[in-house]
C-alpha cells in the first residue's frame, strides 16, 4: 500500500511538472513566432550577414523586432512556469533569474568568482527551465507560511518575490546557473557543428518522437527542445519537428484514401481534415487512427516521421518559425526540400499502415469470433 501510495505520488508530481512546463510554452510560443518570422522576413529583404549594420533600413528594423521577441521569450518561459506553480507571486521572480542567467557577462562572472570558465553564452532555455521551477516551488513554498493578518496583503507583491529573489539568486548564479550555462554551450556547439550522420540521427529522433504519442509528452520534450534552440538561431531541429509533426496526419489519410478496405467507413471523412490538420501542424490529427489500432498505426507513423525529420535534417532545412505549418513554408531556407521532406515521410507512413493493416472486416469478424468462442473442457 505505501508503495502504491509512494508510485501515485510520484505519477502526480510529474504530471504537475510537464503541465508547469507546458503552461510556460504556451505562454513562451507568441513571442518565439514574432521574434522567428520577423528576423527571418528581415534576412530575406536585406543582406543575411549584414542586415545588422545596415541602421535604419527595413531589414535592420525588422531584425530589431525578430531578436527582440527571441531574447524576451526566455525569461517568458520561465516567469510563467513559476507562474503556473506558485501564481502571480512566482511571475517576476522567475521572469528575472530567467533574464539574468541569459545575461552572458553576468554568467561568466560568476563563473569565475567559482573558478570556472565559460558562460558568455548565458543559460539559455535550459536555465529559463531551473530557474521558473525553482522560482515557483520557492514562492509557493512562503505564499503557504501562516503569516499575521495585516502581512498578507503585501505577501503576494512585495514580500514573496523580494524573498524568493534573495533566496535563489545566489543558488542560480554560483550553484545552478554555471553548470546550465556550460551545458548549454556544449549543446548549442554540438548542434551547430553537426554534420551527415550525427544531423540525420538527431532528425530521426526528433522526428520520431513527434509522431510517438501524438501531442503527449514525448512530443512536447521534442518540441520544446527544437523551439528552445531558435533564440540560439539554430532552425534545423525547427524544421525536423515540424515536419515530424505534420506527416502522421497527412500519411495515414493517403493510406485511408488509397485503401478504404482497411479502415471503417466512418475513417473516410476522418482524413479529409487530417490532411487539413497535417498540414497545419496539428499531430493530433492522427489520434482516430491510433486509437483505433495503435499495433500497427503507431510503428507507421514513427517510421514516417523519423524518415522525415532524419531527411529534413540531412539536407540542412530549416525553419525559423515554432508553428503554422504549411503557411510558414516560405520562411524556410529551402522550401521545396521542406515540402520533399513532407511528401516522403508521408508515403512511407502510408505504405506500412497500407501493408500490415488488414482488412478491416477481417479484423471485426475476428474480433466476434473470439468474443463469442465458448471455453472448452480439456
Amino acid at each position: 500500500m505505501a508503495q502504491n501510495r509512494a508510485e501515485s505520488a510520484l505519477r502526480s508530481h510529474v504530471t504537475s511538472v510537464k503541465e508547469d512546463l507546458m503552461t510556460g510554452v504556451s505562454f513562451m510560443i507568441p513571442f518565439v513566432t514574432i521574434g522567428g518570422i520577423f528576423l527571418a522576413v528581415a534576412y530575406a529583404v536585406g543582406d543575411t550577414q549584414a542586415v545588422f549594420d545596415n541602421t535604419g533600413s527595413a531589414g535592420w528594423f525588422l531584425a530589431q523586432i525578430g531578436v527582440a521577441g527571441l531574447t524576451i521569450m526566455v525569461p517568458i518561459l520561465g516567469g510563467y512556469i513559476a507562474y503556473a506553480i506558485a501564481d502571480r507571486p512566482g511571475l517576476a521572480p522567475g521572469f528575472l533569474l530567467a533574464y539574468i542567467l541569459q545575461q552572458g557577462t553576468v554568467v561568466s562572472e560568476a563563473a569565475t568568482v567559482i573558478g570556472l570558465s565559460g558562460g558568455e553564452a548565458g543559460a539559455g532555455y535550459l536555465g529559463a527551465i531551473v530557474a521558473g521551477l525553482l522560482a515557483g516551488y520557492v514562492a509557493r513554498f512562503f505564499k503557504n507560511l501562516e503569516v499575521p493578518e495585516f502581512i498578507q496583503p503585501m505577501m503576494p507583491v512585495l514580500l514573496i518575490p523580494v524573498a524568493t529573489m534573495a533566496v535563489l539568486t545566489p543558488i542560480m548564479l554560483f550553484v545552478l546557473g554555471v553548470p546550465v550555462a556550460l551545458a548549454n554551450e556544449a549543446l548549442t556547439s554540438f548542434l551547430q557543428s553537426m554534420r551527415g550522420g550525427q544531423a540525420i540521427v538527431v532528425g530521426l529522433i526528433l522526428g520520431g518522437m513527434m509522431a510517438f504519442d501524438m501531442g503527449g509528452p514525448v512530443n512536447k520534450v521534442s518540441y520544446v527542445f527544437a523551439t528552445g534552440l531558435i533564440t540560439e538561431e539554430i532552425y534545423a531541429p525547427m524544421a525536423a519537428v515540424m515536419i515530424g509533426g505534420m506527416i502522421p496526419p497527412i500519411g495515414l489519410a493517403l493510406s485511408n484514401f488509397i485503401a478504404p478496405h482497411k479502415y471503417a467507413a466512418e475513417m473516410y471523412e476522418n482524413a479529409k481534415s487530417g490532411v487539413v490538420l497535417g498540414f497545419s501542424f496539428i499531430t493530433e490529427g492522427a489520434i482516430p487512427y491510433a486509437a483505433a489500432d495503435p499495433l500497427r498505426v503507431i510503428p507507421a507513423i514513427v517510421a514516417g516521421s523519423a524518415v522525415g525529420g532524419g531527411m529534413s535534417m540531412a539536407l540542412g532545412v530549416t525553419m525559423p518559425a515554432p508553428h503554422g505549418g504549411i503557411f510558414v513554408i516560405p520562411l524556410s531556407n529551402k522550401p521545396l526540400m521542406f515540402l520533399a521532406s513532407i511528401v516522403v515521410g508521408s508515403l512511407v507512413t502510408a505504405v506500412i499502415a497500407t501493408v500490415i493493416k488488414p482488412d478491416f472486416e477481417d479484423r471485426v469478424d475476428t474480433g466476434a469470433e473470439a468474443s463469442t468462442a465458448q471455453p472448452t473442457d480439456d
